[in-house]
């Protein structure tokens, strides 16, 4: 059975009859028995009464565009646990799994209620058996018990998935979405928690989210691969590993589970997806091994993740400055360059605590629930 997976696809309407994809693309998802990709944003229309409360931008595809792109790739199922999904609301999520259903594109990673959207697919070749499990980090996407959304990212939870599904398939894909953007390496905790699925059953755990690549690693047998980057994103960016992706390709033949990796570049205007060849794709896979070289000593990552925070340490100082919730951005724009953050060690002390201890976590986190609800 060759399997292959792909990262995140968001393609705005401007170019629905725009032929990006090329045919050393097409190509490949043709010679493969099941395609699966991360689709980024619901398929609802445009209606802004429809958009959640939220932070960071509402995505959403038309129908016409997405399922143009589903079809021209051949895909069979699609991961729907991701930050953006619900960015339009129940209506767009349900739109969602309407249009997919019409169209026969199966979905794992989200459903009417917290339940529903735990439920894996299985793919089945010549009585082989494989179980697809999609999470994602807690955003603004997350089902509820009784409320459409993703299966979101919980240990215990995620490690009964697992065990669940291996009870009944000969092989097990985790795909998690998660990571920090425009970061190439997990974090420790990240490597730790995905290392966990690895112990728990997973077969293979794989990443996206971070809208860059990185490496991977073996653990105690299981290949992870902690991101995938960009497959294909309709949005301009003047980050460079924005318009590179991977292609994970997963070939599983009598109980064995082998992997390749295919190098994808998307041009910076126009979008042009194609497979990279010669020395681009020597290049790639180059800035992998280094990656995996970091990968594999902790001690190195670690050092490379404490010199990460320092550069996003203003960054998160300043989101609990008082200064931040002031709606008037000429206002805080001025505080900003003034370098007036308004923090005093009291207030990151008690900030820290309720983030950290797990029952103060829990109290936050339902309180604010509510007054957003409110």
């Amino acid at each position: 059975m060759r399997i292959l997976i792909a990262g995140d696809l968001f393609v705005s309407d401007q170019y629905y009859k725009n032929n990006i994809i090329d045919k050393s693309i097409q190509d490949l998802f043709s010679s493969a028995d099941y395609r699966i990709i991360n689709l980024e944003a619901p398929i609802t229309d445009d209606r802004s009464g429809n958009k959640i409360i939220k932070t960071g931008p509402h995505l959403r595809m038309s129908e016409q565009t997405a399922i143009s792109v589903l079809k021209q790739l051949k895909i069979d199922g699609v991961t729907l646990a991701n930050n953006h999904i619900l960015d339009y609301g129940t209506k767009g999520l349900l739109d969602t799994f309407d249009t997919l259903k019409s169209d026969e594109v199966a979905y794992v990673g989200a459903g009417t209620n917290l339940k529903d959207a735990a439920k894996y697919i299985t793919l089945n070749k010549e009585g082989v058996k494989i179980a697809v499990i999609n999470f994602c980090e807690n955003e603004w996407s997350i089902a509820e018990e009784d409320s459409p959304g993703a299966n979101p990212m919980d240990i215990i939870d995620n490690a009964n998935q697992i065990k669940e599904a291996k009870a009944t398939h000969d092989k097990v894909i985790v795909i998690v979405h998660g990571g920090h953007e425009y970061y190439n390496l997990p974090s420790p905790r990240m490597q730790k928690q995905y290392r966990f699925y690895a112990e728990q059953g997973a077969d293979i755990v794989v990443g996206h989210h971070t809208h860059c690549i990185s490496g991977n690693e073996v653990h105690k047998g299981v290949p992870i691969y902690y991101s995938l980057g960009n497959f294909l994103f309709t949005s301009q960016s003047t980050i460079e590993d924005w318009y590179t992706g991977l292609v994970l390709e997963v070939n599983i033949e009598k109980g064995n589970l082998t992997t390749q990796l295919h190098p994808v570049e998307q041009q910076k205007e126009t979008f042009e997806l194609s497979l990279l060849n010669g020395k681009k794709r020597e290049d790639i896979m180059k800035r992998i091994s280094k990656y995996n070289a970091i990968i594999a000593d902790e001690e190195k990552l670690k050092n490379e993740w404490d010199n990460y925070v320092d550069t996003k340490y203003d960054v998160y100082l300043n989101y609990w400055s008082p200064f931040s919730f002031i709606s008037n951005r000429y206002v805080r724009g001025v505080f900003n360059r003034l370098g007036i953050k308004g923090l005093n060690k009291k207030g990151i002390v008690l900030a820290l605590n309720l983030m950290r201890c797990e029952a103060h976590a829990d109290m936050s986190k339902e309180v604010n629930k509510k007054y957003l609800k409110g």
